[in-house]
């Protein structure tokens, strides 16, 4: 089966969010409804079948006709933020407020030691023909994620949610890129 056959068919209900058209691609609205519903069962019956991190990591498959990408992803993200938020209050009542707060503290302190390299030295590189995430504009997100750390700058978790990176060869590894934005909105979320 190719992309063009994954095409949401209509169903009768009205969609949940916003469906491309013509040639713009959306994400399939029936995995988004399915992944929704679980996370809304999860979330409502207390489950930890699902938390934070796999909102965080959700991804469908994309296909004419489907949810607009950016209206799934701003729901993902407050749907991600509430998890979060239940999981504060679970740490927060089991440990107390004060392992929750020394936890993103360390979580913190983990993330500025690593962003303390020397620009263009912060993350392992890409092999020289191989494609990787522009190092100029990781090393500006980086030295954002220093100053909310360091300075208390404002930062959201949304601004790293939508960071996007151009690519370039020889660039930083996405996997580490990508683990370290994790990481840096856990700590967002935690201190909210």
């Amino acid at each position: 089966m190719n992309d063009d056959q994954l095409v949401d068919r209509p169903t009768s209900s009205p969609p949940a969010f916003a469906v491309t058209s013509g040639r713009e691609r959306g994400y399939h609205r029936a995995a988004v409804d399915t992944f929704l519903a679980s996370a809304r069962k999860a979330f409502e019956t207390g489950s930890d079948d699902l938390g934070a991190d796999d909102v965080r990591i959700a991804s469908f498959p994309l296909v004419k006709n489907g949810y607009v990408v950016a209206d799934v992803d701003a729901a993902l993200g407050r749907v991600e933020d509430a998890f979060a938020a239940r999981e504060r209050e679970r740490a927060v009542r089991s440990e107390g407020a004060g392992a929750w707060v020394e936890r993103a503290r360390s979580d913190a302190q983990v993330i500025l030691d690593h962003l303390a390299r020397p620009r263009r030295r912060r993350f392992a590189r890409t092999g020289i023909l191989t494609f990787g995430y522009r190092i100029d504009e990781v090393d500006h997100v980086s030295s954002r994620i220093v100053r909310y750390l360091r300075d208390g700058d404002p930062l959201t978790a949304e601004q790293l949610r939508s960071a996007a990176f151009r690519m370039q060869r020889g660039g930083y590894r996405e996997e580490q890129v990508d683990a370290l934005l994790d990481a840096t909105i856990d700590v967002i979320l935690a201190v909210r």
